[in-house]
């Protein structure tokens, strides 16, 4: 299938819709004022085979607004996730041998502002040896999206399903939100949603791994990049307002996941820490579980009682396994978390 892409220079910004066309249009009218600003940037816009009317709605969208000058819209004959969606654009431009120094990856229901693209390319420009740089990320309510990230682990599965403070301040390196900060600062993983990635990254790791349809691709890309000696880093000056869920219907299905991420958690569980390391993740998810439900226990009955219990039993058998195990923690630590 030929494709006429129509990039300028240096920056390819690739949006991937499937049945969201309302959002697409919303994120490339927040685009339209920068980039009337920077001739060397464009967009690409893949249609992940939406069986709608979404291709012919975007592109009414760009020849009523003007936008045709940087705006390509592919229309693609299948749809087989995220990772291969932005894969399609990506391989468009490589494809073209066209001078592009960057792609930066956003979800159709982003919106960004005049300085959301100029903090991330200005950082990297500055910054050789980072390859990934991700923005800071609000809620359409205004509130801060956690979007900078430690490595997905056995253990911090563990930590994740017991949601205990406890165990939180006993194993730090193992939340896998990092607090948010008002400094750029490295992580192990940015968020999807906004993703600024190097071309030389492409050049020497490859495209995203199509294996994964949709959840943990970009954990796995940051990885593969983290081994290659690539910084990932997070850039709270780049702003841009998520309003989540659309395109997965996520917003619907509450606490409930579907069965797309359990299998993309396998495939990265897989990949990896091989299948030692997937039984090992699901018996500590388990056993994070169990905790979880037995504090929610603890909390029928008299306060005064639940709370001496914890201070008086609970509390003090995490500070003697702390104290028995300090060596153990830190060679784990070693083996899980990925040298750069």
């Amino acid at each position: 299938m030929a494709i006429n892409i129509v990039t300028k220079e240096n920056l390819t910004i690739v949006i991937v819709n499937f049945r969201t066309s309302s959002d697409v249009i919303r994120s490339l009218a927040s685009l339209a004022p920068s980039m009337g600003k920077h001739s060397e940037r464009n967009v690409v816009v893949v249609d992940n085979f939406s069986e709608d009317n979404s291709v012919e709605l975007i592109n009414s969208a760009v020849e009523l607004n003007g936008w045709a000058s940087w705006v390509e819209v592919i229309p693609w004959h299948e749809n087989c996730g995220f990772s291969a969606g932005n894969n399609v654009a990506i391989r468009a431009v490589l494809s073209e041998n066209i001078l592009c120094s960057y792609f930066w990856l956003l979800n159709p229901d982003t919106m960004v502002n005049d300085d959301s693209c100029d903090a991330l390319v200005e950082f990297l420009d500055s910054n050789p040896d980072v390859g990934i740089a991700g923005s800071r990320i609000f809620t359409s309510e205004d509130a801060i999206e956690c979007s900078a990230f430690r490595a997905v682990t056995p253990l911090s599965q563990f930590v994740h399903a017991a949601s205990i403070g406890y165990i939180d301040r006993f194993l730090p390196k193992f939340v896998v939100p990092i607090d948010p900060e008002d400094s750029p600062h490295e992580c192990d993983w940015v968020s999807g949603a906004s993703m600024m990635v190097r071309r030389e990254v492409i050049d020497q790791i490859g495209l995203m791994d199509e294996g994964y349809f949709l959840y943990f691709e970009e954990v796995d890309f940051c990885n593969t990049a983290r081994v290659a000696g690539w910084g990932i880093w997070h850039v709270p000056q780049s702003k841009i307002v998520h309003v989540g869920g659309v395109a997965t219907g996520k917003e619907n299905f509450g606490s409930v996941k579907p069965g797309f991420w359990f299998d993309s958690r396998r495939r990265y569980l897989l990949k990896w820490f091989g299948y030692r390391g997937l039984i090992l993740a699901d018996i500590l998810w388990f056993t994070g579980y169990i905790l979880l439900a037995v504090k929610k226990l603890l909390r029928i009955g008299n306060k005064t009682q639940k709370t001496d219990l914890f201070r008086c039993s609970v509390e003090p058998m995490f500070e003697d396994v702390r104290a028995l195990i300090p060596r153990q923690i830190s060679k784990k630590n070693q083996r899980q978390h990925y040298a750069r």
